[in-house]
């Protein structure tokens, strides 16, 4: 069974393998670390312009998803817009399953007191032309629309090792915590974007709040981004 502290130091040792580098003590220098990542730079020029993630993130999400192809578990992704950090995971981890959830007609209902972004955002996408991008991973790839939790059923027998979290409204990522984090694997990572952004205020509520009588707690991995690693049930 994967420990906790074998995945954190597993994945800093994949990250900051390409460039040789040691943790520095104040800070990493993000681009010198992906700069001679041979494989992630490949998959960044495929998905250009399909994607609103910030390199950096994209790189956290990638050597995740190399560091976690091991594990047992299923990996999954809620909120896939137009399928880069889609097509970015399924290609850093080729043995592995990808349950994409997303309405692919914009978003859900918000709530106009937490979040800043309206119903019916990027809404600038169509499924067709996701399931086109994805297609050289069709047979790894399990698509999902319409609106979660409601999608996921069927699932709820499956377990996930990495799931990737990019919805930006407060509902959203406490559906997502309340489905996918009972079936994270030991060693499993959510991974959510928009952490502490000023304009997705209710990623970080709902994040404290889920996790306010559990033992994990939100670790930064770049900026507006954090992963929660499920902890080992206790006997």
């Amino acid at each position: 069974m994967t420990s906790i502290r074998h995945v954190v130091r597993t994945f800093l040792s994949a990250c900051l393998r390409p460039a040789r580098l040691k943790l520095a003590p104040r800070y990493i220098d993000w681009p010198d670390i992906w700069a001679k990542d041979a494989a992630f730079i490949d998959a960044m020029a495929k998905i250009e312009g399909v994607t609103l993630v910030p390199r950096e993130r994209c790189f956290v999400l990638h050597q995740l998803a190399r560091t976690l192809e091991g594990s047992n578990g299923d990996f999954a992704e809620i909120g896939v817009y137009k399928g880069g950090t889609a097509y970015l995971t399924a290609r850093a981890a080729p043995g592995k399953t990808i349950h994409l959830f997303d309405t692919f007609e914009g978003m859900p209902e918000v709530d106009a007191g937490i979040d800043a972004h309206r119903t019916g955002d990027f809404a600038d996408t169509r499924y067709d032309d996701v399931r086109s991008f994805l297609a050289p991973f069709r047979e790894r790839i399990a698509f999902h629309k319409g609106f979660f939790p409601a999608t996921a059923a069927g699932l709820e027998e499956k377990t996930f090792a990495l799931v990737y979290v990019d919805v930006d409204i407060y509902q959203s990522v406490k559906d997502a915590l309340a489905f996918f984090y009972p079936r994270l694997v030991p060693g499993g990572v959510m991974l959510f974007d928009d952490f502490d952004s000023p304009k997705c205020q209710g990623v970080r509520k709902a994040i404290d709040e889920f996790l306010a009588d559990k033992p994990e707690r939100p670790v930064v991995t770049a900026y507006y981004q954090a992963m929660i690693i499920k902890a080992a049930a206790v006997s």
